[in-house]
């Protein structure tokens, strides 16, 4: 399988990462990045880009893709909505509409838990998230929506906002009450990696939309339904 990710320097990226890259079913891995990734491994190469609004120019870098996995994003805090808008739908779509016009291919998206799929609620970037996974979903290919609430970073893993570096030591510590009070709204970057790599078998089968409990459960999974 041949992996194309977006957002691999982020948080989730980098866990959804290191998933791809010690699963035997993964030949590579392609990072759609601004920069120089610090992991280096034999499946792994790096696509740098300034435009992250078109990607029609190096569409034939993606014609031999079976999954892609994206997993950019921004906080909208600090941010008006046309920016927000930019960074994660027009980002979101342009790689969508660049990728092999293959209906097995899937495509992974990483939203929010609270993402507002009516597209009408008061919360801007649940709206923008909404407006972006409908979309996905409409497209010819197996989209899957992950919408996660607290993520926690199983091997390292650190978040590119500097308020987030700060507040996940903290809340990692509180992780056995989180998973114990909340439970639909935990998971981990682990748990996402291996569910996002457990969908690309389901051929367009099971929820589309997936909570953080299903995202644990899918994760458990192997290839045809069967546990770890």
């Amino acid at each position: 399988m041949n992996v194309l990710l977006f957002g691999a320097t982020g948080m989730v990226g980098q866990g959804v990462l290191r998933a791809c890259l010690l699963d035997d079913r993964v030949t590579s891995v392609t990072a759609v990045v601004r920069g120089p990734l610090a992991t280096e491994h034999p499946k792994l190469r790096t696509l740098i880009r300034e435009d992250f609004t078109d990607f029609t120019d190096v569409a034939d870098e993606f014609a031999d893709i079976d999954a892609c996995f994206f997993c950019l994003g921004v906080t909208s805090a600090g941010k008006g909505e046309d920016e927000y808008r930019r960074i994660t739908h027009d980002y979101t779509l342009a790689a969508a509409r660049a990728l092999p016009a293959d209906p097995r291919l899937t495509f992974v998206y990483v939203s929010g838990e609270g993402t507002d799929s009516t597209e009408r609620g008061r919360r801007m970037w649940a709206r923008v998230k909404g407006r972006t996974e409908n979309e996905l979903l409409a497209m010819p290919f197996h989209a899957y929506m992950f919408r996660p609430g607290f993520i926690l970073a199983s091997h390292g893993e650190q978040s590119r906002t500097p308020a987030y570096r700060r507040l996940y030591p903290l809340l990692s510590h509180l992780y056995p009450l989180l998973r114990r009070v909340a439970p639909r709204y935990i998971t981990t970057t682990e748990n996402i990696g291996l569910a996002m790599l457990t969908v690309t078998t389901r051929a367009g089968a099971g929820p589309r939309i997936l909570h953080s409990p299903d995202i644990n459960q899918t994760a458990r999974q192997g290839p045809h339904g069967a546990p770890r």
